[in-house]
């Protein structure tokens, strides 16, 4: 993976332009996003204390999304934006499948508490694109990276249908 800009990572300093393995990037981000994603969810539907859950939230948020750039470049996050339009299906039916488990709905909460969480998935499913085109092998291989591509759009539909369907 060539980095798009400066990175430090235990206490190295990565150039733009460098190239690192995958391996240090997706377990760290991966398990450091499920923590912090998941009390965001925790603080969006378990807490009636919205400032806080803005603050926690937006902060980690803000500050991913500059790792990202960094890591990714703008090309990939633009991607992102892909997956938030394609995810809002899939965001919205997951939600609600895990609510379902504290006998709860997405539609018992206002819109604005979804906002955090919502954005939680979105730079979480991003990262599972990103991990899925570097484990593939086609970052760098255009025809296997749009096959890669194709098959990560209809997976993520499939599943999420089936999470929503499965609901009603």
């Amino acid at each position: 993976m060539k980095l798009h800009g400066d990175i430090t990572i235990n206490n190295k300093l990565y150039k733009k332009g460098s190239v690192i393995p995958w391996k240090f990037i997706y377990p760290f981000f991966l398990v450091h996003m499920a923590a912090f994603g998941s009390s965001g969810f925790f603080l969006a539907y378990g807490n009636d204390d919205v400032m806080f859950l803005y603050m926690h939230g937006g902060l980690a948020i803000f500050v991913y999304t500059i790792f990202y750039f960094a890591i990714f470049g703008v090309d990939e996050v633009r991607w992102m934006f892909t997956n938030a339009g394609l995810g809002l299906f899939g965001i919205y039916a997951e939600i609600d499948w895990i609510l379902s488990a504290f006998d709860k709905q997405a539609s018992d909460f206002p819109w604005y508490v979804h906002a955090i969480p919502f954005l939680y998935y979105v730079l979480y499913t991003f990262l599972l694109r990103q991990a899925f085109i570097d484990i593939s092998g086609s970052r760098n291989n255009p025809a296997r990276r749009r096959i890669v591509d194709y098959f990560y759009v209809g997976l993520s539909l499939a599943v999420y249908s089936a999470i929503f369907f499965s609901q009603r």
